[in-house]
């Protein structure tokens, strides 16, 4: 199965055109639609929780160098 990801607006008689797809004319596919637009509330809940991190006394000691030596373990299977 070939996939295509692509990101259109709807217009404003609530249609959605996809053009230039990678696949031949013809070819059978599938469509699924996501709202990509955030949810009432969830970018506020997301920097509530940013602020409640950054607040915690273990949060103030952690420097560039230690986020990243986590990332390159994380990355290197460590």
């Amino acid at each position: 199965m070939n996939a295509y990801k692509t990101y259109v607006e709807v217009d404003p008689s609530g249609r959605v055109v996809l053009e230039h797809l990678p696949f031949r004319a013809g070819a059978r596919v599938e469509v699924l639609v996501v709202d990509q637009s955030p949810e009432a509330g969830e970018v506020e809940s997301w920097h509530a929780l940013f602020r409640h991190i950054r607040s915690l006394p273990q949060s103030r000691s952690i420097t560039d160098e230690d986020i990243t030596k986590e990332i390159d373990d994380y990355r290197s299977g460590r």
